[in-house]
């Protein structure tokens, strides 16, 4: 049989601590929102004492908490980003601390504000576009259910079980799709590196990044295939970006409000069908590729016409390979990594292998076909991930307002 609990408001059940400090200290972990993971509550990477950076962090203020303390994120509350503290300690101010008051038990809080009913009702409160944030007077008066202390406890107890199944269940379909990634990109590399034949004669390669190749390749380099080009004035084309995973791609084909098209484009430059573009900040994360589309693009790309008559699917994947990250970020340069350019003049320079036109697009075929299989079960585990996320969500929203009966 199912209840109906009484509803305390938030800021009664979990009062607000407005406890903080300046300064970092090594001896007290502090959390930031990217420590937690979304929708569970737990710490990332396994460790509860993360340190932040003590160069970001140097007289910054925080907000402290104490064991048991229940912290929320307020900052993007889609994240559902909560935790439940088993040890003091320092965090972000965009994680209010709040302390469970003697009618709510901790691990029961936790699971009230992980449902997804409360995290859409201060989601639908935030105020900010770039930065939307819930203000911690909406928050507070928002009810949670409070059913009795014996209650709250067996309600825990029971959602400590389940969703440690549904999540051990889920974190072996991710480990499938780690396991399903690394063997796309391994087959890719392969066939664009060795190509399909595996008892071809090979011969030394002589550049780094690759030790033999067949024997009947040909050598060439990227001067002989692109030409560094800048077009401007066709502001009415579709806009275009370079993602690291996805290649060239229509800008707003991407949910990413960071991402949104300038109104002034001016400056950008027209992408032709074959012709590579590359994100000179991120080449090294592999951010670049063969356009399929026309359009225009950041004035901080770079864009190289193509000079070949090679297929410019074959050199998509070439050029994409994971062994060449490690080349691209020796082109590179700058003060911090994650903002080094590439060189176009020494990426102009780099020596690829080729095999005949026609072993090329046998090569992308077989590529195709491959990646389809691994797709189409990547397809699967992701669909089996949802509905098991699916299930926990709304096994805690029945368990947590007396929807479930429990033995």
């Amino acid at each position: 049989m199912s209840r109906t609990y009484s509803r305390l408001r938030l800021k009664y059940a979990a009062p607000l601590s407005k406890r903080r400090t300046e300064g970092s200290s090594e001896d007290v972990r502090y959390l930031g929102l990217e420590n937690i993971e979304s929708w569970t509550g737990r710490l990332l990477a396994g460790d509860a004492r993360i340190a932040a950076d003590e160069e970001e962090r140097s007289g910054a203020v925080s907000n402290c908490f104490e064991r048991g303390d229940v912290l929320f994120g307020k900052l993007r509350p889609y994240l559902a980003k909560a935790h439940l503290a088993e040890a003091p300690g320092t965090c972000t101010t965009e994680l209010l601390a709040l302390k469970p008051s003697a009618k709510v038990h901790g691990r029961f809080l936790l699971y009230a504000l992980l449902t997804e009913e409360f995290i859409n009702v201060v989601d639908g409160s935030t105020f900010g576009s770039k930065m939307p944030r819930a203000d911690w007077d909406f928050i507070g008066n928002q009810t949670v259910p409070v059913p009795s202390p014996a209650q709250q406890r067996a309600i825990a107890d029971y959602l400590d079980r389940e969703t440690a199944r549904l999540d051990a269940l889920v974190a072996a379909k991710a480990r499938l799709l780690e396991l399903l990634a690394e063997k796309r990109r391994a087959l890719i590399t392969r066939a664009v590196t060795r190509g399909l034949n595996p008892n071809v004669p090979l011969k030394e390669s002589g550049v780094e990044w690759l030790d033999c190749i067949p024997d009947y390749w040909t050598p060439t380099k990227i001067s002989r295939l692109f030409r560094q080009t800048k077009r401007l004035g066709f502001g009415d084309l579709t806009v275009l970006s370079v993602y690291r995973d996805y290649g060239v791609i229509e800008r707003t084909s991407r949910d990413d409000n960071a991402n949104r098209v300038p109104d002034d484009l001016d400056k950008y430059q027209l992408v032709e069908t074959g012709d590579l573009v590359i994100n000179k900040m991120k080449a090294w994360q592999g951010s670049l590729g063969i356009s399929s589309l026309q359009g225009i693009t950041s004035p901080d790309y770079v864009v190289f016409s193509p000079l070949h008559d090679e297929d410019p699917a074959y050199l998509h994947l070439l050029l994409r390979n994971p062994l060449l990250t490690t080349v691209y970020l020796s082109m590179s340069n700058g003060i911090r990594l994650n903002q080094w350019r590439i060189e176009p003049d020494r990426f102009a320079t780099l020596k690829l292998f080729l095999p005949p036109l026609p072993e090329q697009r046998a090569i992308v075929a077989h590529i195709a076909a491959e990646t389809a299989k691994l797709d189409a079960l990547r397809a699967a585990a992701e669909r089996s991930i949802a509905l098991l996320r699916e299930r926990r969500a709304a096994l805690i929203a029945a368990a947590v307002t007396g929807k479930l009966a429990l033995a």
